[in-house]
């Protein structure tokens, strides 16, 4: 009879613990970094911003402007909704994410004006594996390339870790060519890709996968943080 495989070796009891501490529903807790404060969404406060800048017409912050643009093409191609033709039909889109039992959205915020200019979720919440995925994400083009979306991805992952959660994830449409570039830049590894995973806006999806570890964030966060 062959030899049966060894089981993995229990994990040690301070590691079992943490997945008490945990909730199912991320904690609203508040993020300050240098270019972006990352708090709790609030549907009544943050949307008719967040309609602002996600919407297609023209937007300037500081001394920053985007012109008029396609938000079909820079935002919402690969996410599950949109493009809005409201701040009323944002709002229910991002209320079912706040609804989640395993998941909270946060809105991101210019942290010079206080503008909120992007949504990032904590989804996918399983404490009783020490996991969790950010995403959901999604910027307005104010915001895309100033590295706002590098800050508030260092600074979830600081404090994901810091919780206790041993693997971390990014998920994103195979296609989403940027999604895919961001994670590994932001030091996640590739995993493959589940084909047929999703059928979004009446199109197939294939999902690639990525993933960072506990012992892996060191030295893949920022050097300044």
């Amino acid at each position: 009879m062959a030899e049966l495989p060894t089981p993995a070796p229990r994990l040690p009891a301070e590691i079992l613990a943490k997945r008490d501490a945990l909730p199912r529903k991320p904690e609203p807790v508040t993020l300050s970094g240098r270019l972006v404060v990352v708090e709790p969404l609030d549907l009544v406060g943050d949307i008719d911003g967040l309609f602002a800048v996600s919407n297609g017409e023209p937007f300037a912050l500081g001394d920053r402007a985007v012109e008029d643009y396609d938000p079909e093409a820079r935002i919402w191609r690969y996410m599950s909704g949109g493009p809005f033709a409201s701040a009323l039909a944002l709002r229910s889109w991002l209320e079912t994410q706040d609804q989640a039992e395993d998941g909270r959205p946060f809105v991101v915020r210019d942290t010079a004006t206080g503008t909120p200019f992007g949504v990032v979720n904590l989804i996918a919440n399983q404490p009783q594996h020490l996991k969790i995925e950010l995403g959901s994400i999604w910027y307005g083009p104010i915001a895309q390339g100033t590295g706002a979306s590098r800050e508030v991805t260092h600074m979830l992952l600081e404090y994901l870790f810091a919780l206790g959660y041993r693997r971390a994830e990014w998920k994103c449409d195979a296609r989403n060519e940027t999604s895919r570039r961001a994670a590994l830049s932001y030091g996640f590894r590739f995993e493959g890709v589940q084909d047929a995973h999703y059928i979004i806006k009446g199109r197939n999806r294939d999902t690639a996968w990525y993933r960072l570890l506990d012992h892996e964030w060191a030295s893949a966060r920022s050097p300044t943080m």
